[in-house]
């Protein structure tokens, strides 16, 4: 065989060829003609992808996407995350076949596809990057059974269990755990995506995308999705630039609505179109606004931390004295539990963000708090409803952030806000003016004055249209005090 530069190139990609010694080719690129698996999941991006970079120094790379509604079972992906993943993964595949390469769909069961398609290309080795769902720890595990897989860490700042509390267990309270991770602060500076994603001599099948039926239809419920996201790393990078100028004002502007102080990359880092390493390293003021959002992302790898210890955070009272709480049955609360869907309370400020949810998949984090704390307390509703309501329509819907913040107001956590306080929503409308924010998305309520509009019905201007409270504050909050003191016994 005589090896030019051509060949070379073709093989190991010209960066290799540039670094490797002659007779050292000659045994890399023989060991090389073998393809090596990437296993996409929540981690779709190629800057900052360690499983990607790994996989690349064995040989020609075969970027796969398995989607698996079986292994996670009832926490299949709901309408929201599927319209997102629908573009993330046609963004990813523009990325790939701009630097030679291209991205393989399939659908099925992650483990018995990943072998599958190892078989079918003669591949043995699996790179991916670690997740912590726990069907997706199962699903490694499978994986892992059958084939030579490689996890690597990069999707959260440390993984689960990097920092440990004196006695050698793993933190339960958030605020002694964002101590210890800040001393390990910053992560390594983020790697670059490679210039070059050398290609296997042939292509295994791939399902079509549109197949998939990722897309709502009839009706088209995400018409106004794509006016508020750019799904995908381009724009996950767009939004963290933007932050960037309003990251020192986010310690006060993340509480007004109105204004919607937030990074917005919520979505972004559940995706994993972009690491929170490069998010981290992007913002480096050491204002007090800054810090506290970097706070956040510490809380996002507590919400992990927890899942790992307690997998069935989701569905299971993390704090079993909360399993005797008098719930209200959902078919007697059906009227009300609907009226919260649509945003229909008569509570301005929690119908405001039901609407924004259902417009744009994604709510504003203090009106989550605000509207979730009503569910649970003024309706006495279990807040494993809500929360499914949440997976469903939210397009950050992560399993780990949803299940830790439903329990966080609930009271259920393990690290939690304690049941008997309960946020007013008439108070938190005004303290934090959401009047602006109110008329957005509650246009019935456009012509009231800011004096008005957080509670009309309180002044007598409630207009026709809209909806009288289904539940008085009072009333509500006794019954929710009345109900705790009941499962204490």
């Amino acid at each position: 065989m005589i090896l030019t530069a051509s060949s070379l190139a073709d093989c190991l990609g010209k960066m290799l060829y540039r670094s490797l010694g002659t007779g050292l080719v000659w045994r890399h690129c023989n060991a090389m003609t073998k393809p090596v698996l990437l296993w996409l999941r929540q981690d779709l991006r190629l800057s900052d992808q360690p499983a990607l970079l790994a996989a690349l120094e064995e040989g020609p790379v075969i970027p796969l996407y398995v989607l698996d509604d079986g292994a996670p079972r009832q926490w299949a992906m709901g309408g929201a995350s599927r319209w997102w993943l629908h573009h993330s993964l046609t963004r990813l595949d523009e990325s790939l076949r701009a630097k030679g390469s291209r991205l393989i769909l399939r659908r099925g069961k992650s483990a018995e596809i990943v072998a599958q398609v190892a078989k079918q290309v003669g591949a043995s080795s699996v790179h991916a990057l670690r997740h912590y769902e726990p069907w997706w720890r199962n699903a490694e595990k499978a994986v892992g059974k059958a084939l030579d897989l490689k996890l690597h860490d990069g999707g959260l700042l440390l993984p689960p269990g990097a920092v440990r509390t004196g006695a050698g267990g793993m933190y339960r309270i958030y605020t002694p755990f964002s101590r210890a991770v800040m001393s390990h602060m910053p992560p390594p500076a983020p790697r670059p995506a490679p210039d070059h994603i050398p290609a296997p001599p042939t292509w295994p099948e791939t399902d079509s995308l549109d197949d998939w039926k990722l897309l709502p239809s009839s009706p088209d419920w995400a018409s106004g999705f794509g006016q508020d996201w750019t799904p995908g790393e381009a724009g996950a990078q767009a939004n963290l630039a933007d932050f960037r100028d309003e990251a020192p004002d986010y310690a006060t502007a993340r509480n007004l609505p109105s204004i919607e102080g937030t990074s917005r990359l919520s979505p972004h880092l559940h995706f994993g179109e972009i690491s929170p390493a490069a998010v981290w390293h992007h913002l480096t003021g050491s204002d007090e606004g800054t810090n506290t959002f970097l706070k956040e992302l510490i809380w996002r790898d507590y919400a992990h931390n927890q899942i790992v210890e307690l997998p069935t955070y989701g569905s299971a009272n993390a704090r079993s004295e909360f399993d005797a709480l008098p719930w209200r049955d959902l078919k007697a609360a059906k009227e009300d539990f609907t009226a919260w869907q649509q945003g229909r309370t008569g509570y301005p400020i929690v119908d405001a963000g039901m609407r924004q949810l259902w417009t744009t998949g994604w709510m504003h984090n203090r009106v989550r708090m605000i509207a979730a704390s009503f569910l649970i307390k003024h309706l006495l509703i279990d807040w494993r409803h809500g929360a499914r309501w949440f997976w469903d329509t939210l397009v950050d819907a992560s399993y780990a952030n949803n299940s830790v913040n439903w329990q966080w107001v609930a009271g259920s956590g393990v690290d939690a806000n304690m049941f008997v306080r309960i946020m007013a929503p008439l108070v938190q409308s005004e303290k934090f003016d959401a009047a602006a924010y109110i008329r957005q998305w509650v246009p019935e309520l456009a012509d009231l004055s800011d004096a008005h509009i957080h509670d009309p019905d309180a002044h007598g201007v409630r207009p026709r249209s809209y909806p009288p409270k289904i539940v008085g504050h009072r009333e509500g909050r006794e019954r929710a005090l009345a109900a705790y003191r009941q499962a204490k016994g």
